[in-house]
């Protein structure tokens, strides 16, 4: 498991769907949010932990289908679907290494390019611990969804489809804990709601998705 997860973070930083990618997109949202909505520092600060929220989601979105797809065009997926290793670990695996280089480095950099967005200083440790809570999910799902579409033709549109709606739950309970962060009010239970998603997905969807690609290899 763990030659697999470096190859897949090697995989990941080559192909050009790692990091830098998705904090490249993070930050230019976040620097053409003030020119869209205006430089009102209070519209800003309302608004900051929905926007880095959705930010954060849509960043996620552009390596996901990458996660299945390289090994399946040079044959490697076969390969690991008669290995040793059960699908479902190698399902989590891919997650594991999506979110290592996706939804870590995004949580990290989120309090910093919130300061563009004028977010409220009490609102900072409440938007890293839900992103860092919550990012786990947003890479379960995405290679759930990879699965399901791995082998199709533009198969990016129909997972981005599929997955979009999946992704509510979390983005809508990690942005009120921003928001119930930066108003003083109590937002540990949006974040343990988002803690609550997150181990379901871990206990749930790498069987889903092992399912998923044993049913796409036939």
């Amino acid at each position: 498991m763990i030659a697999l997860l470096r190859r897949d973070l090697a995989l990941a930083v080559r192909s050009g769907g790692g990091f830098l990618l998705g904090l490249a997109f993070f930050l230019i949202l976040t620097v053409l949010v003030p020119f869209g909505v205006g430089p009102e520092g209070g519209i800003l600060s309302r608004i900051a932990g929905g926007i880095l929220w959705v930010g954060a989601l849509l960043s996620c979105l552009l390596s996901l289908d990458r996660i299945f797809q390289l090994d399946y065009e040079d044959g490697s997926l076969e390969l690991l679907a008669t290995a040793p290793l059960p699908l479902e670990a190698v399902a989590a695996v891919k997650a594991v290494a999506h979110w290592l280089t996706t939804g870590l480095p995004l949580s990290l950099a989120a309090p910093l390019l919130g300061l563009l967005l004028n977010i409220d200083a009490a609102a900072e440790p409440w938007l890293f611990a839900s992103l860092l809570a919550g990012t786990p999910t947003l890479s379960l799902l995405g290679t759930f969804g990879a699965a399901l579409t791995v082998g199709l033709r533009r198969g990016g549109l129909l997972l981005s489809l599929l997955v979009l709606p999946l992704y509510v739950p979390t983005l809508i309970f990690g942005a009120e804990a921003v928001h119930r962060g930066a108003a003083g009010l109590d937002a540990a239970t949006p974040l343990l709601l988002v803690v609550g998603i997150t181990l379901f997905s871990v206990a749930i969807l790498p069987f889903a998705t092992a399912m998923a690609l044993r049913m796409n290899l036939r």
